[in-house]
C-alpha cells in the first residue's frame, strides 16, 4: 500500500473477528517495530505478545472494554527506563517516546497486513504489570488487540494544519 493510502486507512479497531493471526503477519509487524528508530538507537522497548484465549478476566482487568480482549492477541509497548538516552542538560529519558514511536510503526504495519489495531494508553498500568510480570524499571507504554477487524473505518476527523502548525514560534 501506498504510505499516504496507509495513514488514511489506519484506523482505532473496536471490534476483531477471533481468527488467529498467522506468524508470518506477526512476525511482519514485530520486524517493523524493531526498525522503528529510537534516540541514539539504544532500543530500550520490549514487546510482550499476549494470547488472549484464556486471559480474558485479566485482561479486564488491564482495560475493560469488552473489544480489547476479542481479538487473538494483543501487544504491549513497553520502555525499560535503564537502557534509555538522557538528554545532557536536564536528564530527560527518551524511553516512553522511543515506545511510542516503536507503536507507531508496529501499527502501521499492521494496518498494512490488513489487521487491525487500537492503541491504548488508559490501561490500569499496576494490572498490566502483574499480566506481563514487569521487572520495577520497565515501564508500559501502551498497547493494543492485534487481529483481523469485525469493524468498519469511521471517517477521521482531525483540526486543520492551520490549528497544529505553527512557524518560527508558538502561535507564529
Amino acid at each position: 500500500m501506498e504510505f499516504q493510502e496507509l495513514i488514511r486507512a489506519r484506523y482505532s479497531c473496536r471490534a476483531y473477528r477471533p481468527d488467529p493471526v498467522p506468524e508470518a503477519d506477526l512476525q511482519a509487524v514485530l520486524e517493523a517495530a524493531r526498525l522503528a528508530p529510537t534516540a541514539s538507537n539504544r532500543q530500550p522497548f520490549g514487546i510482550v505478545v499476549v494470547t488472549t484465549a484464556g486471559k480474558e478476566e485479566a485482561l479486564r482487568r488491564v482495560y475493560h472494554r469488552e473489544w480489547f480482549g476479542q481479538a487473538p492477541l494483543v501487544l504491549a509497548v513497553c520502555a525499560d527506563t535503564r537502557a534509555c538516552w538522557r538528554r545532557r542538560y536536564d536528564d530527560w529519558p527518551s524511553a516512553e517516546v522511543d515506545a511510542a514511536i516503536v507503536m507507531d510503526h508496529l501499527v502501521l504495519a499492521a494496518a498494512d497486513r490488513g489487521l487491525g489495531t487500537c492503541w491504548v494508553c488508559a490501561f490500569d498500568p499496576a494490572a498490566t504489570r502483574e499480566l506481563l510480570d514487569l521487572p520495577d524499571p520497565v515501564v508500559p507504554v501502551a498497547l493494543t488487540p492485534l487481529g483481523r477487524p469485525a469493524d468498519e473505518p469511521h471517517p477521521k476527523e482531525r483540526r486543520p494544519l492551520a490549528e497544529l502548525v505553527h512557524r518560527e514560534r508558538w502561535g507564529g
